[in-house]
C-alpha cells in the first residue's frame, strides 16, 4: 500500500468518526447555537483520533 493510499484512508476514517460524533453531539444537545456546535466539533475530532488510535492499536496487536 502506498503511503498516499495510507494517508487517505487514515483521513477517510476519521472524518468518518467525526460526523459520526457530531451527529451524536447534536442529538444529546437541547439548544443548537454556535458555542454549541464548536465545542461539539472539537470534542467529536478528539473522540475521532482517539477512536483511530484506538483501533490502530488493536490491529497492532
Amino acid at each position: 500500500m502506498t503511503r498516499r493510499t495510507t494517508l487517505i484512508r487514515a483521513v477517510s476514517e476519521v472524518l468518518a468518526w467525526w460526523a459520526a460524533l457530531a451527529v451524536l453531539w447534536l442529538v444529546f444537545i437541547t439548544t443548537v447555537d454556535a458555542l454549541e456546535l464548536v465545542v461539539g466539533a472539537g470534542v467529536a475530532l478528539v473522540g475521532a483520533v482517539a477512536a483511530r488510535a484506538a483501533r490502530r492499536a488493536v490491529d497492532a496487536e
